[in-house]
């Protein structure tokens, strides 16, 4: 029996000596590689510190930036946002070696490098992995999933987003803007002075949620604010989870966050349920072509492009974030933006007023927008909502004349790019919506350089949809209201997954007709 237990305590240490021996490996030997590898290819950067990486140094810079409040008229914004890039871009160049833990990340700033590893058509390049929070929000949706579930996904929804169909759209868009602007409206009449203020924010974020309820699930905001809810707290849970370095299992304890994210993910798919329940019952022959229509078609399907009923769950909860939270930015930092250019607010109102007078724009006159769709580009340029995209070499690359180890991250940021000044001229930091006059190809140094809805196979599918919604509101309140930023304002952009102002956008508006 002694001998037994001899043996046992002896497998045992072997086994804790090894596990002990992989971690330092894991922990020490493997960075220190990694960064000889890479400096050896001209590739440097902030340096590893055991366990944490460059998280500290990042967080550290992070919190310091986050004190700054900036000038109205002041666009480089990284100084807030990402001044560990900008820090690090100065001092290391466009290729740049950090790291997230002990996992090795590589910064790109180059655009014919940031083509190659987008535009891959052989997925040599994945989504890297992400924080249990970003699961619980987006799902495992058309943003996360990979290889042939991907393009199985991609195929089922397609066409939904086809121009023909989304031109169809304009009308719901309008109809739910003229809801949001008549309450601007009554706001206005009752100040003293004709005017009213309101934090644009928040009803960009309502207007838009209720925009792709109605239009891509026959639901409303009403129907849908549950899923709203409970995913912006998830959001916030994500965010705050960003630069957490997970311990393995962690995910699965009953912590305070993940009992408050298990909560939140009951919620969004009960809700989620009863929305496709309410189409089951509804539906004789068809469910509609709609996109959760077209979802549920496809799980109809016996072979080929077929949707289980989870996945369409899970696409649903993608379409809901996505589907409005990029829209709502883009156009909470244009108002921003012609609040603080009135000249080119004139410019807009003008061409609206041209196209279609106080008539509801439809699809075609929006097509002949092009100074809102200008400003519309230059707005995605300088306030983009995502700031930075992530991707995970999949294999040994090269990139460029640099060797890149399989599970590689690679961070792409898209706001330091849309600010290089050997991209877009001397006045990257100031806002020139001309610089889209003869189109987004020809608007820089290189015809990829807008990386706001990304490129490539992965490339924004709702890209066209929220360009059109974003058009058809931006033109109906050019009809209806001149707009300046309240003195309330301040200028504090900040990421939570995606760009938002700190303390909202309060707008103050005046009618430019008397209310009907």
């Amino acid at each position: 029996m002694e001998y037994d237990l001899g043996l046992v305590l002896c497998a045992v240490a072997v086994v804790f000596i090894a596990g002990v021996s992989r971690a330092l490996v894991y922990l020490t030997w493997r960075p220190y590689a990694t960064t000889m590898a890479f400096r050896k290819q001209g590739v440097g950067g902030p340096g590893y510190k055991f366990w944490s990486g460059s998280n500290e140094e990042l967080k550290s810079m992070q919190r310091e930036a986050m004190q700054l409040v900036l000038d109205n008229h002041c666009h480089d914004i990284t100084l807030r946002v990402q001044p560990q890039y900008r820090k690090w871009i100065s001092q290391y160049g466009d290729v740049i070696l950090f790291w997230f833990g002990p996992k090795p990340r590589l910064l790109i700033s180059d655009p014919e490098m940031v083509k190659q590893v987008l535009a891959n058509k052989f997925g040599f390049y994945h989504k890297p992995e992400v924080p249990s929070a970003i699961w619980a929000l987006l799902g495992k949706g058309l943003v996360l999933v990979e290889g042939s579930e991907w393009a199985r996904h991609r195929r089922v929804v397609n066409p939904a987003f086809k121009m023909d169909k989304l031109k169809l759209l304009t009308g719901p868009m309008a109809e739910c803007a003229k809801s949001m602007l008549e309450g601007w409206s009554d706001l206005a009449v009752q100040a003293a002075d004709g005017r009213g203020e309101i934090e644009v924010a928040k009803q960009f974020q309502e207007l838009t949620a209720d925009i792709i309820s109605h239009t891509a699930f026959g639901s409303s905001y009403v129907d849908g604010k549950e899923v709203f809810f409970a995913q912006k707290q998830l959001q916030m849970l994500a965010a705050a989870s960003i630069l957490d370095i997970e311990i393995p299992g962690h995910r699965y304890l009953p912590t305070d966050r993940n009992i408050t994210k298990w909560k939140l993910e009951r919620r969004v798919k009960n809700t989620l349920v009863r929305i496709i329940r309410g189409r089951l019952e509804a539906s004789n022959s068809s469910f509609g072509n709609d996109l959760l229509g077209v979802m549920m078609e496809a799980s109809q399907q016996q072979r080929g492009q077929t949707m289980s009923m989870d996945e369409i769950i899970d696409e649903c909860k993608t379409f809901f974030f996505a589907g409005h939270e990029t829209t709502s930015h883009l156009l909470t930092w244009a108002m921003f933006l012609l609040s603080t250019n009135p000249d080119w607010q004139e410019r807009l109102r003008a061409e609206v007023l041209q196209e279609c007078g106080l008539q509801t724009p439809n699809a075609d006159v929006l097509n002949h927008l092009k100074l809102v769709t200008m400003v519309l580009l230059e707005t995605l340029r300088l306030y983009g909502p995502v700031v930075q995209i992530a991707r995970k070499a999949g294999k040994d690359m090269v990139l460029g004349n640099i060797s890149i180890p399989k599970d590689t991250a690679v961070m792409i940021p898209i706001m330091m790019i849309h600010r290089s000044k050997e991209i877009w001229g001397e006045d990257a930091n100031e806002f020139n919506p001309l610089r889209f006059e003869n189109g987004i190809s020809k608007a820089a140094a290189h015809p990829n350089a807008l990386l706001a809805f990304s490129i490539g196979p992965r490339a924004c599918i709702g890209q066209d949809f929220a360009m059109l919604e974003a058009k058809t509101v931006m033109a109906m309140i050019l009809q209806r209201f001149s707009f300046s930023l309240s003195p309330k304002y301040v200028h504090a952009p900040v990421e939570t997954l995606t760009l938002q102002p700190q303390f909202g956008l309060p707008i103050v508006f005046t009618p430019l007709h008397a209310p009907h």
